[in-house]
């Protein structure tokens, strides 16, 4: 996947570009159209402990889903910011494949009970 990442009045190192690449990676397993990603990093000038800001945004066919966290370093805020991303990709995976009308089974026990309902509607 295509990552963005801009850093706001710093210079990221590449051990933390590294990161985030690898986390956008895994992104990638709950959705799998994702186009790019763009990752905005930025420093709060507080005295508070969490002054790293993390922003995301995700594009998929059809929609951009963004969000922003707040942590005590940038890899913190890229894994809080990761989680509810990844929900909201799987929830539009199953959106989509429930507007689109698609039949796959969801995994193999509902696979299963379909093969038993054929065989005994078609072969008794």
């Amino acid at each position: 996947m295509k990552v963005n990442a801009q850093s706001v009045n710093f210079v990221a190192d590449r051990k933390l570009l590294d990161f985030i690449q690898k986390r956008m990676d895994k992104l990638e397993r709950f959705h799998d159209r994702v186009i790019d990603a763009d990752v905005y990093l930025k420093v709060k000038n507080t005295s508070a402990k969490e002054n790293k800001i993390v922003g995301i945004e995700v594009s998929v066919p059809g929609n951009r889903f963004k969000i922003e966290k707040h942590g005590k370093s940038f890899e913190e805020a890229v894994d809080l910011a990761c989680s509810p991303l990844e929900r909201k990709l799987v929830g539009w995976k199953e959106k989509m494949r429930k507007k689109d009308g698609s039949k796959f089974p969801r995994d193999e026990s509902e696979s299963l009970e379909d093969e038993s309902k054929f065989s005994e509607i078609y072969f008794d």
